[in-house]
């Protein structure tokens, strides 16, 4: 284990020593979680680019059953919302 030193806001210090009594456990120990989560969540994270790619391959591949979606989208998400 590397040995770090970092610097909290009173109000995450408060926190993280709450969760740390809570669950029994160091300050460190939750703080390791967090970079853990944090680490976690980086590696599965899709970009802006990825999720425009995403949607422009499914765009065209379905039908409304209305001929008019795309002239009156407006106007037929407006109506989805009321429902």
């Amino acid at each position: 284990m590397v040995r770090t030193q970092i610097q909290l806001t009173d109000e995450q210090a408060r926190h993280v020593k709450r969760i740390a009594a809570e669950r029994q456990v160091s300050m460190a120990t939750v703080i390791r979680q967090g970079v853990d989560l944090l680490l976690r969540s980086a590696e599965t994270a899709v970009t802006d680019t990825e999720r425009i790619e995403r949607a422009v391959s499914v765009a065209g591949q379905f039908r409304s059953g209305s001929g008019d979606g795309a002239a009156q989208h407006d106007l037929h998400l407006q109506e989805a919302y009321r429902r």
